[in-house]
This record gives structure tokens, C-alpha cells and sequence, in this order.
């Protein structure tokens, strides 16, 4: 049961490879996939999206326990559709860019959850602090086509995102919902 699931919230869109079931090769298509992050500011729902990550996966729902996945999310891609904005998740008290460029998850074990859901486990971290978390992911392939879709709520005070004046949750909310969306093709 050992996989390896790297990302958050958060590396380079581009280049994503996974390797779909069986042993074939797969291709993020990067139009298609997305990563993103949702609080509440105020008690409004703000969401941002993660413009640059890398994944790497390797799954066969008649095998989950064999499949492996990396995800790593460059956190100062994140964009909430203002550039002042961004600058300021990138800085020291959110995200703290500079020094922690990137978000991952490593995932240690795959299991079936019921029909095509399953249970990825695996260390999340980002500005350095890890966190055991397990994920729910719902797969689905069409011929040589997989979309994994998942979603993770996370506490962001248990990674240091928003410190100082922001460390306050009833300003924004300690609760963040990581989604992703990603599709990928064997070649």
C-alpha cells in the first residue's frame, strides 16, 4: 500500500506526467486540470487557483495498494484575480513564497473507498509544517483517460498560513478547502 500523492494548495502546471493504469505513461492535460483553495474572508467564500503544479500518478482501480502519486503546487501561482491580492498571499504572513516555494503531498497508502472512490493517506506539507492527512478521491477513466477530482478541507492555522495581523479567524476563516481536477491520458 505505498503511494506517493505530492501537492497542496498549491509547482509547475505545465510539465505534469502521470503514469495511468497498468504501466503506460499518462499526460496531465493541463487545460483541463486545476487546483484550488477556498476560505472565507468575512464570512464570504473566496476562491484563488493554483496556476503552476506537477503531479505524478500511477493507478489501476483493480490494483489501488500498487498505485503511487506525487503532486508539488508552486504556491505563488496562486491567483485570486487581483494582483494586489496575490502579492500578498505570496508574502511572509500567507503563503511566504520566497521561502517556501512549494506545497506537496506524499501519499503512503491507497484504499478502496466504494465503487470508484478511494482513500489516498498521505504527509501534506507546506511552509515546512506536515500534516497526516487522508484524501477522498473519486476516479473516473474513459478509455485511455483518467480525471481524479478531490477535495480537502484543511485548518490553515496547523500550516502558518496567515500570521500576524491574519492569524485572527474571525477576520478569515481558519477553514480552507483544497480542490483538484485532474485529467490525464496515456500516450
Amino acid at each position: 500500500m505505498k503511494v506517493s500523492f505530492y501537492r497542496y494548495m498549491l509547482a509547475a502546471f505545465a510539465a505534469a506526467s502521470l503514469t495511468a493504469a497498468g504501466s503506460a505513461l499518462a499526460q496531465v492535460d493541463v487545460a483541463k486540470s486545476s487546483v484550488t483553495a477556498t476560505s472565507k474572508q468575512m464570512n464570504v467564500p473566496v476562491e484563488g487557483k493554483f496556476g503552476k503544479f506537477t503531479a505524478q500518478v500511477k493507478f489501476d482501480p483493480a490494483k489501488p495498494a500498487d498505485g503511487s502519486a506525487q503532486f508539488s503546487i508552486d504556491v505563488g501561482s496562486y491567483d485570486l484575480g487581483d494582483e494586489s491580492y496575490n502579492d500578498q498571499v505570496r508574502g511572509k504572513d500567507w503563503f511566504d513564497a520566497k521561502t517556501y516555494p512549494t506545497a506537496t503531498f506524499v501519499s503512503s497508502a491507497i484504499a478502496p473507498a466504494g465503487g470508484n472512490q478511494f482513500k489516498v493517506t498521505g504527509k501534506l506539507t507546506i511552509k515546512g509544517k506536515s500534516q497526516t492527512v487522508v484524501v477522498p478521491v473519486t476516479v473516473t477513466q474513459q478509455g485511455a483517460t483518467q480525471t481524479f477530482d478531490g477535495s480537502l478541507p484543511i485548518k490553515r492555522s496547523q500550516f502558518d498560513i496567515g500570521t500576524g495581523e491574519w492569524k485572527d479567524t474571525s477576520v478569515v476563516a481558519d477553514d480552507v478547502v483544497i480542490k483538484f481536477h485532474i485529467v490525464a491520458a496515456r500516450k
